[in-house]
């Protein structure tokens, strides 16, 4: 099969990186640095773990084999592109994995590759693997390749792979020649599947929540700033764009509605893009700008503070950093469930039951007409609910939703066909 040819070429590789990570070198002193107080609750739980010991009950067995006891577990967390104060999925998957490894009396840490590359990220593996950890959370399509190239050498090692779908395995995978249509390919085929838990988030849907609740709580000209234009941020905007148009044409107004979409090139702000949100606040009279993608929000925030604008925000509840420039300019989040799907799958883990997730790649959305429940959503403590769009109308709509009475389309071929008039600007750079 292609994922043993592709570990054959790789086998070489392995000794040399776990010589260099375990080297002294710069790099391996960087990384450590980074996860100082990671290792720090580590440590704690490993003293609090060794006396407790012979009390801890053996879990069930692995896909594996033999059964290992659920105290085994050592957690590390490895970020993608940015780092763990990003408010975005680096931050939330860090802060949940080392609060429940606190809680559990679990060994956790966390490594920051030294660069942006898929070897850079490969060699946080390795290192990882190398301080004797057991479980790798990676947040992020990015790991893509370190799934294919990493797992079938560590088959003992648990990945969960987050916002990690078929088209990203593949796009490593297969390389060259890949259609970019996963549906011609057998995923596994690409990888090892084994050891590895993959998930998506239906994002169309809390972007749906969103757009349809910016335009019920009285905004007529809307925004969207993404990040790159890869499929989970397209997804976002163009549930984004549905919502906002549902909205309209339930109020009558679909030609008093506007949106203006623009994907800034990357996943941070800079002033070449607060510049552009400055035309749209300022001169275009945008009111309100959904930014999706990393760090870019803090281009969207620089730009409606100057203009009195808003900012909806992604991925988690943004409103505690957004909100820190000026105080309630964000008036929801389109939410994955990131933290949810994090303590679920380590607790599986923790109780033995890692064989209910091994080799699966799930696509997490609605799961009950309960919004609290669902892995996307908006949140009810911060969202700016109005007479126009009330928390009870919020439940309302999540609940149509779950029951399949609103209809929201995931494909990204093309920008959704609306009503409301949608200046699509293609990327800043």
């Amino acid at each position: 099969m292609k994922k043993k040819i592709l570990a054959v070429l790789l086998a070489g590789m392995m000794a040399f990186s776990m010589t260099a990570c375990g080297s002294g070198g710069e790099n391996a002193d960087n990384n450590k640095n980074t996860a100082d107080e990671g290792t720090a609750a580590g440590d704690e739980a490993n003293d609090s773990k060794a006396d407790d010991s012979e009390n801890k009950e053996e879990g069930s067995s692995d896909e594996g084999g033999e059964a290992t006891p659920a105290s085994d577990m050592n957690i590390a967390m490895i970020t993608d592109s940015g780092d763990i104060t990003d408010q975005s999925f680096n931050q939330t998957t860090y802060e949940t994995s080392k609060a429940w490894a606190e809680k559990n009396n679990i060994p956790f840490t966390y490594y920051k590759p030294d660069s942006d590359s898929d070897e850079a990220r490969n060699a946080s593996v390795d290192q990882a693997v190398a301080g004797g950890a057991n479980v790798l959370m990676m947040p992020g399509y990015m790991f893509a390749a370190s799934v294919v190239a990493k797992a079938e050498m560590y088959p003992d090692v648990k990945f969960v792979a987050l916002d990690v779908g078929a088209g990203d395995l593949l796009e490593k995978g297969v390389g060259e020649g890949y259609d970019y249509n996963p549906d011609n390919y057998d995923v596994k085929e690409y990888y090892h599947s084994d050891n590895v838990y993959c998930c998506t988030y239906q994002e169309e849907l809390s972007g749906y929540m969103a757009g349809y609740a910016a335009v019920k709580l009285g905004y007529k000209h809307l925004g969207f700033l993404g990040g790159m234009s890869v499929p989970a941020v397209t997804r976002f905007g163009y549930g984004y764009l549905q919502g906002a148009d549902a909205a309209a044409k339930e109020l009558g107004i679909e030609g008093e509605v506007e949106a203006e979409y623009v994907c800034g090139g990357q996943f941070y702000g800079d002033a070449d893009i607060t510049a552009a949100m400055d035309t749209w606040y300022g001169t275009k009279g945008v009111e309100v700008v959904f930014a999706c993608g990393g760090g870019i929000f803090t281009s969207a925030v620089e730009a409606a503070v100057k203009a009195d604008g808003k900012v909806i925000g992604v991925d988690s509840d943004q409103s505690p950093i957004i909100d820190q420039s000026k105080e309630g300019l964000t008036v929801t989040s389109a939410m994955k469930g990131l933290a949810t799907t994090v303590d679920t799958v380590l607790t599986e883990i923790q109780a033995g039951n890692w064989s209910n997730y091994a080799g699966k790649i799930d696509n997490l959305g609605l799961v009950s007409e309960n919004p609290e429940e669902n892995f996307v959503q908006l949140p009810i403590s911060t969202t700016q609910w109005g007479e126009g769009f009330s928390e009870d109308d919020y439940r309302t709509l999540v609940k149509a939703m779950f029951n399949g009475e609103v209809k929201v389309s995931n494909d990204i071929t093309a920008l959704p066909e609306t009503s409301i008039k949608v200046n699509d600007y293609g990327s800043i750079k």
